[in-house]
């Protein structure tokens, strides 16, 4: 029998309104009264835009695979010296252009040039930004039928063979050929979260950070060069941690930075540090496992340690799609994860033993929100 929900006493005014916003009598009388047409215009939009979205991504991925942005920083140029540039016949870098500066990507300029606009603009040198927008390649290609994917009848998903230790209980066998790919996209993405975490909380307070998760050092670089008193350890797979140790030497910072090689759901995790840091770690795996991981992090620390959990939260303000929409289903096809909101996880961490939880502001939360959780 399928189970039928209790009634509550909005229901009946939200059916109401409702049947007025899908009352084509009442969207024609909305788009031609003028109180209230700017509202109907701004909604048909925002639902076109849902429909035209994966059009919009793949216009800003051929821009970032002609390296377009890097190229008009150099100054505006002609859509014919552009096609010779991008090697694209006229016809295609017309479209393309002009694409893009419907999308604010691009704009024109006198004598019937094109440069960067206010959106493109912030991606030049990017290297973070253009490696993920050359990565959802592949998630784009799992959601090809997401009916399939919300039923579990998906067949092999690029983005679980991408992230593999979402498909093994023993991911630290991966050998090191097997987690290059997606260590360098998060080498390249990681700056993007490093800045939000080192201008929310100060390092300087703390003697040594344990970075659980830290993949091949990015973040424990930044950490180390953010507080020169610093001693930084990164712990990851054995396959991964090689690649921290190596930066670590090409940064001259091998004498502060260490790494060592282990699962930190099945391993102990090093003791000394009086900061552990989860950097985007904890939305990849289920509550059973954040709650194993979160108790090998209390147990690490010593009386008045801290935990730095930073990662994008489902509840953002403002940015409310970027949780149970693009998380949610990109964890679902990645095959393991979900998003949680502030609220999941303060539920967690005191589940695990941690008190006086706060929450950080960051100068962009979209990118990162920051939890600082106490040992004791």
């Amino acid at each position: 029998m399928t189970p039928v929900a209790a009634a509550h006493w909005s229901d009946t005014p939200l059916a109401w309104r409702d049947r007025l916003l899908g009352s084509a009598r009442f969207r024609r009388w909305a788009e031609a009264f003028v109180p209230t047409r700017w509202i109907a215009r701004r909604r048909a939009a925002q639902v076109f835009d849902l429909v035209a979205g994966f059009v919009y991504s793949q216009v800003l991925l051929a821009c970032v695979q002609l390296r377009l942005f890097d190229l008009l920083a150099q100054g505006p140029q002609t859509l014919a010296a552009l096609s010779l540039r991008l090697k694209l016949p006229l016809a295609g870098t017309e479209r393309l252009v002009l694409a893009a500066v419907s999308l604010k990507l691009l704009e024109a300029r006198p004598h019937d040039r094109f440069g960067l606009g206010p959106l493109g603009a912030p991606l030049v040198g990017n290297a973070g930004v253009a490696a993920m927008v050359e990565h959802h390649a592949a998630l784009y290609r799992d959601l090809a039928d997401p009916l399939a994917l919300l039923r579990g009848e998906a067949g092999p998903r690029e983005l679980a063979g991408f992230w593999p230790y979402a498909g093994t209980e023993m991911p630290d066998a991966l050998p090191a050929q097997q987690v290059a790919t997606y260590s360098t996209l998060m080498a390249a993405s990681q700056p993007l979260v490093a800045e939000q975490v080192l201008q929310a909380y100060p390092l300087q307070r703390h003697r040594r950070l344990l970075d659980v998760g830290g993949g091949d050092g990015a973040f424990a670089c930044a950490a180390a060069r953010h507080a020169p008193a610093l001693q930084v350890q990164v712990f990851d797979l054995p396959g991964v941690v090689a690649r921290a140790a190596l930066r670590f030497e090409q940064a001259g910072l091998a004498a502060r930075c260490s790494a060592q090689g282990g699962d930190f759901f099945r391993d102990e995790l090093p003791a000394g540090a009086d900061l552990i840091s989860l950097l985007r770690v904890v939305h990849d795996h289920d509550d059973e496992r954040v709650l194993r991981l979160l108790r090998a992090v209390r147990r690490a620390l010593p009386e008045g340690g801290r935990l730095l959990l930073a990662e994008p939260l489902a509840d953002t303000p403002g940015a409310e799609a970027m949780g149970h929409a693009y998380f949610g289903f990109y964890l679902l096809a990645m095959g393991r994860g979900q998003p949680r909101s502030e609220a999941r996880l303060r539920e967690l961490l005191a589940e695990a033993g941690f008190t006086r939880v706060r929450r950080l502001a960051t100068h962009l939360p979209l990118q990162a929100s920051v939890l600082v959780a106490d040992a004791g």
